[in-house]
Formats: structure tokens, C-alpha cells, sequence
């Protein structure tokens, strides 16, 4: 979908734990843009799913689900089927589903329509997630891949959640190669993007860096 001449849409891509999201809220507040983390999306159709006690693998049943299910995202909320479940689309059991219900075709399709549904109502946004300038807006007004060393986003997450920093920084290598090799619009940076190596900024460095990359 191209964006009309009035739609100003921020794409931000990039591997999970490299700050995306924190740099995405923080930019679009600076801008006085609406925000979406696709990503949440597709945890919250993995919510759903395991609520349903549904295999979150069988990819007729939870494509079909994505479909029927009612959801609001806007900023901080994340409603599925009138359900709070910001807190949980990020527990353990969701994080280590949502990788099958992301490589789902049926599932990415209907999400991406909606995206696209959102950007259209909020008359453009700040949109983060893995190919949003390469598939969902290939118009945006910028594009930008936000990444950092797996060593360092294995830190972050020890930092936030705990646990074994080389387990953590095994499972984002892992995650990258998962994300990175679907068939389905895998995690790709768009030729015209411009990179932001958070590794070793702070997060008012990384924001202040984009707002300055950012089209008057």
C-alpha cells in the first residue's frame, strides 16, 4: 500500500531486543504520531491461540483465528477479544510460541491488512517490527533498521528478565535465524533503509540520531 501525500509512516525494522520498540514510543511522542508494534500482534494472536489451548503450529486453525479475533492496539494497550493481555503477550509461554504463529502465512497476511487498516485510521505512525519497510509500507516516508550485537541485546534482556546471559544470547542468534529465513517476509533490511547501530548508544543518543534522519 503507498501512503497518501498527507501520511507521514516511520518504518523501523529490525532483530528483537535491539530497542525498537522504546526507540519507536520515544519517536513517535517527540513527532505526535500514533505507535504500533506489530510485534505485539502477533503475540497477541499467539495469546489467543494458547487461550483456545490451540496448537500454536497448526497453521489453518490459528490463520483462520487471526481473522475472527478482536484486537486493539494503541500505545501501551494490547486488548484481544476485549482481554487485557499486555503483560502476558510477553511471558514466557507466548515468547516461546510466537515464532510459529509469525512464519504462518494465513496469519501474517490478515496482519499485515490490518496494519495497513491502522495506518490508514490514524493518518500514519510511527510502525515498528521485522519487514515493515520491506513488505508492509515499501512507500514509507523513511525507513530505518535498528539493530545491535547479539552479546549486547543477550545483556538488555538479562538486565530486564534474568537468566543465563549465553542462554539469552543463544536463543536471539537462534531467534535471528528463524526470523531471517521464513518463507513468509522474513526479517530483511530494505535497500533503502538507513542503519542504527544501538550497541553502544544510549537511548536518548538512538532517538535524538533518528529524529535527525527523519524528513522535515
Amino acid at each position: 500500500m503507498s501512503e497518501t501525500p498527507a501520511m507521514r509512516v516511520i518504518a523501523i525494522d529490525g532483530p528483537a531486543g535491539a530497542g525498537k520498540s522504546t526507540v519507536g514510543r520515544a519517536v513517535a511522542k517527540r513527532l505526535g504520531l500514533g505507535y504500533l508494534d506489530t510485534g505485539a500482534m502477533y503475540r497477541a494472536v499467539t495469546f489467543a491461540a494458547l487461550r483456545r489451548a490451540m496448537d500454536p503450529a497448526d497453521q489453518e486453525a490459528v490463520g483462520i483465528l487471526a481473522e475472527s479475533i478482536e484486537l486493539k492496539l494503541d500505545d501501551d494497550t494490547v486488548l484481544v477479544d476485549g482481554v487485557d493481555a499486555k503483560i502476558e503477550i510477553r511471558g514466557r509461554e507466548v515468547t516461546s510460541a510466537v515464532s510459529a504463529v509469525a512464519s504462518n502465512s494465513h496469519v501474517r497476511s490478515e496482519l499485515v491488512r490490518r496494519q495497513r487498516v491502522w495506518v490508514a485510521d490514524h493518518g500514519g505512525g510511527v510502525v515498528e517490527g521485522r519487514d515493515i519497510g520491506s513488505v508492509v509500507f515499501p512507500d514509507a516516508t523513511i525507513k530505518l533498521f535498528i539493530t545491535a550485537s547479539p552479546r549486547v541485546r543477550a545483556q538488555r534482556r538479562v538486565s530486564e528478565m534474568g537468566g543465563d546471559l549465553d542462554e539469552v544470547e543463544a536463543a536471539i542468534v537462534e531467534r535471528d535465524r528463524k526470523d531471517s529465513t521464513r518463507e513468509d517476509s522474513p526479517l530483511h533490511q530494505a535497500s533503502d533503509s538507513l542503519v542504527v547501530d544501538t550497541s553502544d548508544l544510549t537511548i536518548d543518543e538512538v532517538v535524538e540520531q533518528v529524529i535527525g534522519l527523519i524528513p522535515e
